[in-house]
Parts: C-alpha cells; structure tokens; sequence
C-alpha cells in the first residue's frame, strides 16, 4: 500500500494525434514529435488570452511539448512564467489551467509536459530523473528568453505539487529566475526516500526497497505501477479520496495523464530515492512564493522546505545550512480550508467537479507576486 500509494503521484503517457513536428536528436536520426492539435484541455478556453502549440529542446537533446498562452491585448516586451505539474499530470491539467489564468492577467505563460511524458519526447516512457527534470524548467526559461514579446530579464516560473519541488530546486540552479511559485508542493526526492510523513526514514526500509528495484530491472524494467486508484475503499485516506475525485473524474481526467491511468514505470524514479533536491534552496536570493492547503496532507513538504529555505534549518531536513541571504522576498501562504487537490483546479463544493467552484486558488494574490517582483524589481 505505502509503495502504491506513492507511486500514485506519478505519470505521462505519450499520444499521437493530428499534427507532426520533426526534430533532429543529437544522433542526427530524425524523431517525429505528434502534437494534437484541437482543445483537449480539462478546462475552457479563456478569451482573454491567445494560445498555441509550440516545442522546445533541452540540453538533453529532448524535445518538450508545450501550450503558450499569451494576453490578447499585451504589448512590447512583456513579463513571462514557465508551469509544469503535478509530477505525473500533463499540461491539459492544472498547469494549463495555471498558466491561462496568468496570461489573463497580462503574462506570456507556457505550460509544459516534462521529458518522457505526455507529448514531449523520450524513451522508455514515464521516466523521471533529478537532474532531467530541473532541466526541463531552464530549457523553458531558455525558449522564454528567445521570444520576441517577452523581456527576457523579467521569467518566473510555477510548480505544482511533485513540480513545486522541481521550482525550487530549478530557481536555486538558474539565477535568470527572478521569481518562483511553489503551489500544494511535493518534495519527491523525500517521499521517494522516506515515503510519507518520513514514517520509513530508516537504512533498513531504503535497503530493501533498493534490492526490490534492482531486481526489477532485470526482471522487467518497463513494468507500470500506480496511478490513481479506478476505484477507492470508503476506509482508504482523504488524500486518496482527493487524487480520485480530480484525476478519474471528468473535473481532471486526461487521457495521457498517467495519474489518470497506469502511472509510471515502477523504476521510473530510482534516482529520486536516493538524491535530495533543496540542499541549496536557503541560498535562493530571487522571490519565492511556497502556497499550500492547510488541510492538505502535503503541507509539511511546503511548510519544511520554507523555513530551509529561510532559516537553514527545518524538520525533516538532516542537514544544517546557513539562513538565507535574502529573507525578505520569501513567502508561506497557507489557503484555509483547501485540500491538496483544491489548488489544482480551486474545487468545487460537489464531488467530480460538480456545483458552485470553491476559488481556492487566490489568482490575483499570485499575479501580484509576479508583478511585484518581475515588473516592480
């Protein structure tokens, strides 16, 4: 149960649909890149904003599929935000969503699915790595920083939930970060090591959960594991309960979400288990807003990686480091009332997305943040 449940945040899955894109790998063998083409988004289209399809590459020699939202009515040289997330939606999810909400507001947004998942490239599918990860978000700050209506100077970027860790640790690499917005966030190199709550931080658990993923790479190493659950006990945890009504249910389902499918591959973040991602995040100097659900089972990721990144110092965080440099321009934000999966979408008072929506997530208190520290700094 501990296993699957963690594996439950995990996903992607490549599609084919309508339009092809060649790119050229670094072997010089040309890959097709399929990228639908029609609105198969989980929410509607705001008109207040353009959108399109565009891909970019990674130092990875990846190539990233990704939705660019832009204001209809901006002009020149505007403010930009890269999203991604959760770790196993993709961006007809939440991070679409995300993104078209800022770009109302006057951003160029661009919402991407991470390498190995959804319509980006790599194989074996539903892989994840530390390192290709962070990438990705500077790959996106790159393609960003080459459009001709945005000011390259003024890029932040969002992660959300298993992303929102991914941020922090692309914000404490890359300094043309400016500003950084980590909602309902997942340490995934944590949970990989300790699972939830760190009730296995200890070398014994690590031991045999080590052995058993080695065995399966040989045993066969594209076997599928997680996702949400088609069907939930009544006694199972409200999180679970939460991860279904979003991810199976016409309110987040999407066909190339491996949250809303078979999940990942069961070694698809092996590297995560033994890797911790916020060692450096106490030296971020640019801003950095970490927003969290107070009823959300994940709050403490959120709660812990602030006061690391503030003080040097947290629950759940072996190591000691020196306060940040910067304090002032860091922010906790604590949303009452709201679920983990409430800052996906901001909720609804009826299950499967039915009746009034809650509005959990506050959109201009974030486009306020992004101003004040991409436009005002």
């Amino acid at each position: 149960m501990k296993v699957l449940l963690a594996a439950m945040l995990l996903s992607g899955m490549l599609a084919g649909c309508t339009n092809s894109n060649k790119q050229t790998t670094n072997n010089n063998m040309e890959q097709e890149l399929e990228l639908t083409q029609e609105w198969d988004k989980v929410f509607p289209l705001s008109e207040k904003v353009n959108h399109q399809k565009v891909t970019f590459k990674t130092l990875y020699g990846l190539t990233l599929a990704a939705d660019l939202y832009t204001p209809k009515d901006g002009k020149g040289k505007m403010a930009a935000i890269a999203v991604s997330g959760p770790f196993g939606a993709v961006k007809e999810q939440c991070s679409g969503l995300y993104a078209m909400r800022m770009a109302e507001r006057g951003f160029v947004a661009l919402a991407f699915d991470p390498s190995y998942t959804g319509e980006s490239s790599g194989e074996p599918r539903r892989t994840a790595s530390p390192d290709i990860n962070t990438e990705d978000f500077m790959a996106a700050v790159d393609f960003l920083s080459k459009q001709d209506n945005v000011d390259a100077e003024k890029i932040g970027i969002i992660g959300i939930c298993g992303w929102g860790g991914i941020a922090l640790n692309a914000a404490a690499a890359d300094t043309r970060i400016k500003a950084t917005v980590a909602s309902t966030m997942y340490d995934m190199t944590r949970v990989s090591g300790n699972d939830y709550n760190d009730a296995f931080d200890n070398e014994q658990w690590r031991h045999r959960n080590r052995e058993n993923l080695s065995k399966q790479r040989l045993e066969d190493p594209n076997a599928m594991a997680g996702g949400v659950l088609d069907t939930v006990p009544p006694q199972a945890p409200n999180f679970v309960h939460d991860y279904y009504d979003y991810y199976k249910t016409p309110r987040g389902y999407h066909k190339r979400s491996g949250n809303s499918n078979d999940g990942w591959r069961v070694i698809g973040t092996q590297a995560y288990a033994n890797s911790r991602f916020l060692y450096y995040i106490n030296e971020i100097r640019s801003a950095v807003l970490i927003m969290h659900g107070a009823d959300a089972h994940s709050r403490y990721f959120g709660e812990a990686a602030y006061h690391y990144m503030v003080e040097g110092k947290a629950d759940g965080y072996k190591f000691v480091g020196e306060p940040n440099p910067n304090p002032e321009n860091k922010e906790l934000l604590i949303i009452p009332d709201a679920s983990h999966c409430d800052l996906y979408d901001g909720g609804y008072e009826e299950k499967a997305g039915k009746g009034q929506p809650k509005n959990m997530i506050p959109w201009d208190t974030l486009a306020e943040f992004f101003t004040k520290n991409l436009l005002d700094s």
